[in-house]
């Protein structure tokens, strides 16, 4: 059931609807934790007992976190949770690629290789898995005076509000992350007249236009970056075609971002900013605080701060970096071409460290658009290891780069590609233009329409999330 689909408009009607009955207020939670369930279940029927069980296995093994009554004990059932986390992300994501790096038999039945690359990866698990883990974490550094995730006597409650933490529909199969510490709080009683519909439609139209205008149109245009499609393309399209999906990709999941953002606004939730205009950042760590903020602060508050971050020295937060980096690489998928990726990033940030210490120099801002690009063209070229996870891909598709430089441009492409980046260019820049309040609200009003109309008019074939893979 995709944000974008008919059916997931119904589902919406009839969840919102019930949500708001006043005869069916105290049950609020209820209601979006079944329909979350229902929503799971549309992708994968039977994995919605895995979902059930990991909720299980955090409710209990975090609750035993908070009525332990030494540290000792607090910190043993927590990693416990941990541990068992982390067990079922390992097994479900990386069991295949753990069978054939290990050159398991995988081709004959009932051996541990063809069981392990014979078992289904849910969606979302890298994403509500990670959420398990912040609520342990967050249980054991639960202080006096913090906002207390259970109260004597309501076990029952404390189950169901971790079943909504970790299903809540909107964030359930691509984020944002939430911490438990920001979401259990909000959990309480909603009503109608509070919801702020004009951040949910803004939130809503601009991420339905990034996705079903944007996204869905470049990725008909950037299939030809496949193996061998792109052998037969000149230079300039080359790079045109992975320049449009560097615009794709942020389109999708950015998209994808504020269409649940959108959507938790409507049931009175509100889950954390997941992008800030990337693609202007002029350094590999201002990219990292405005791309995907949620997993980057995520692995900042849970791994690379508990490494030591940089107060151990640099050559220490120098290991810290590429270890984060490595890890963030390989959550985004079960092939070693996502931690090169991450590798890649963690190498780039470890450069940039060294060269430019902690902050930019003062006098350095006349460089500032020589810095952004350099530092989209470095991420960009990223890309190609989501595009063409085989390596060997990536040596051709540089190779045609050399070789094609003299076969004639597709000006038909080149032309769609700046038409479909336009929109995201403008996005980023929006901010950066000095104007009045005034001027500014118009603009972004007329935007929001300009938006609406081409939803309506122009919108690509659907297809799915990019991110709904990891």
């Amino acid at each position: 059931m995709l944000f974008n689909s008919f059916e997931f408009l119904i589902f919406l009607v009839i969840t919102f609807t019930a949500y708001y009955l006043p005869l069916l207020r105290r049950f609020q939670v209820s209601i979006l934790i079944v329909a979350s369930f229902i929503f799971y279940a549309s992708h994968s029927p039977w994995l919605v007992l895995l979902l059930l069980g990991s909720i299980l296995i955090n409710a209990v093994m975090s609750s035993r976190v908070l009525m332990a009554t030494s540290m000792r004990e607090k910190k043993l059932w927590a990693g416990l949770g941990v541990g068992m986390n982390l067990g079922i992300l390992v097994l479900f994501k990386y069991g295949p690629l753990l069978a054939r790096t290990l050159r398991l038999d995988i081709a004959t039945p009932h051996t541990v290789g063809n069981f392990l690359v014979t078992l289904p990866l849910p969606i979302g698990i890298s994403f509500f898995t990670f959420q398990g883990i912040s609520l342990m974490i967050d249980v054991l550094r639960q202080k006096e005076g913090d906002p207390q995730f259970i109260k004597p006597g309501s076990w029952w409650q404390y189950y169901l509000n971790t079943a909504f933490f970790k299903a809540f529909f909107p964030q359930l199969v691509a984020g944002p992350i939430m911490k438990a510490h920001d979401f259990y709080p909000q959990i309480g009683s909603k009503h109608f007249r509070d919801i702020r519909w004009e951040h949910a439609f803004c939130a809503l139209i601009g991420g339905y236009f990034l996705k079903m205008v944007i996204a869905d149109n470049l990725k008909d245009l950037t299939f030809w970056l496949a193996y061998p499609y792109f052998l037969k393309f000149s230079t300039t399209s080359l790079v045109a075609l992975l320049f449009g999906y560097s615009m794709q990709i942020f389109a999708d999941f950015a998209g994808y971002s504020l269409i649940a953002i959108g959507l938790a606004r409507l049931f009175g939730y509100e889950l954390m900013t997941n992008f800030r205009e990337p693609y202007v950042s002029q350094s590999l760590s201002e990219f990292w605080r405005r791309w995907h903020i949620s997993l980057s602060t995520w692995l900042r508050d849970y791994l690379y701060i508990p490494l030591g971050g940089n107060r151990k020295g640099p050559a220490r937060t120098y290991v810290n970096l590429m270890i984060v980096m490595a890890l963030g690489g390989v959550w985004h998928g079960a092939a070693w071409s996502y931690a090169v990726w991450g590798i890649y990033h963690g190498v780039g940030l470890c450069v940039e460290r060294f060269f430019r210490g902690d902050a930019p120099s003062k006098d350095a801002r006349p460089f500032s658009f020589v810095r952004m690009l350099l530092t989209f063209a470095f991420v960009t070229f990223g890309w190609l290891l989501f595009k063409l996870p085989n390596f060997a891909h990536v040596i051709e598709f540089l190779k045609a780069c050399v070789t094609n430089l003299w076969l004639p441009d597709d000006a038909q492409l080149l032309a769609y590609i700046a038409v479909y980046s336009l929109p995201v260019i403008a996005y980023h820049l929006f901010n950066r233009i000095e104007v009045t309040e005034r001027v500014r609200l118009r603009v972004r009003t007329a935007a929001y329409g300009v938006c609406l109309f081409f939803l309506l008019l122009n919108s690509g074939s659907p297809g799915a999330f990019i991110y709904f893979q990891f």
